[in-house]
């Protein structure tokens, strides 16, 4: 179990209602809504709290069936995407978690109908309660819509779907103003940090702005020497134009400066490639940041050609909210 949370820490959650994924449908949402499953938040428990249905649960929960069907809902993912690994959380579902599970998906660009064609892309397993089941996928497909199917029926607290998106480079819209390579919904991945004690790296790519500092990127108070750091694989190569760096709702705990580096690698990004990166070309000498505000850098800028990997450096540790790599995609 441990190796394959380690595979989701690799991803993006395609399925997170902050990038845009949806619940479309569910056959039954009787105890707890389907839309609970798709929230960023870890799922908690509320002792003693009822609602006019019966407890409170942090999740999607279905009645009691008593014939020989079985739930399912349909969840869009906020973009067209592959997909590494799925996760059926079931934490605080302990005598009403669904015994087995499946997992369909197809790519539709309308909402799945009596028609659709699904594809299996997790055959019924079994599942256990209370905790994350995760669970590796080997399809190369790329997907739009999920179909959780649960048996018989049951309650369910987060799913996740972690992998790539799929961002269509050809579109017109591409070859006008700079567009943000490193957005999430532009395939833009956050691929390894020094630490992110209090706020996942991957927040940094999300759209909009932070809500809180827990939708950002914080590492813990350094007290050795050195700074902390994070690498990102843009969604497609291309020439800077200027890059923003967001340290909103970070007040106490920004950090002093920012500097960047980058690199064009043609191949596999490895543990390898992260040593070579405290070498990277300068991007960006060390620059001064205030606390809970956008800052934009342009000028300072140093020009090398195109670039598919930066390497962010804060000094000498705390928060980024948001971090935006504005350019012109550069090549096929």
């Amino acid at each position: 179990m441990s190796t394959d949370i380690e595979l989701c820490k690799r991803f993006i959650n395609i399925a997170d209602e902050r990038l845009g994924a949806s619940a479309l449908f569910a056959t039954d949402d009787f105890f707890a809504p389907k839309e609970r499953m798709l929230k960023p938040t870890e799922p908690m428990w509320r002792e003693g709290v009822y609602d006019d249905h019966g407890k409170w649960m942090d999740g999607w929960e279905s009645r009691r069936r008593r014939d020989q069907a079985h739930d399912y809902c349909i969840v869009q993912l906020a973009a067209p995407a592959t997909l590494a690994a799925l996760d059926i959380d079931t934490r605080h579902f302990t005598g009403n978690y669904p015994p087995l599970a499946s997992v369909q998906a197809c790519r539709t660009e309308h909402p799945p109908d009596l028609n659709t064609d699904w594809t299996v892309l997790l055959p019924q397993t079994a599942l256990a309660g209370n905790q994350h089941n995760v669970f590796a996928l080997p399809s190369p497909g790329v997907w739009t819509h999920l179909k959780l199917n649960i048996f018989p029926d049951g309650g369910v607290a987060r799913f996740r779907a972690y992998g790539r998106i799929v961002f269509d480079w050809t579109a017109p819209t591409v070859d006008s103003a700079p567009i943000d390579l490193a957005a999430a919904l532009h395939g833009g991945r956050a691929l390894a940090c020094s630490d992110e004690h209090y706020g996942s790296m991957h927040n940094v790519l999300l759209p909009g702005r932070a809500t809180s500092m827990a939708d950002g990127w914080e590492t813990r108070r350094r007290r050795e020497p050195g700074f902390d750091w994070l690498i990102l694989q843009l969604g497609h190569s291309g020439r800077i134009h200027h890059i923003d760096i967001d340290t909103a709702h970070f007040k106490g705990n920004f950090p002093h400066q920012v500097s960047i580096q980058g690199a064009l690698l043609q191949e596999e990004f490895d543990a390898h490639a992260v040593m070579q990166s405290m070498y990277w070309a300068p991007l960006l000498e060390p620059q001064l940041l205030n606390p809970d505000r956008e800052h934009r850098f342009q000028s300072a800028l140093h020009d090398f050609g195109p670039i598919s990997h930066l390497r962010i450096n804060i000094h000498p540790d705390g928060g980024v909210s948001r971090i935006r790599v504005f350019g012109h995609p550069h090549g096929p």
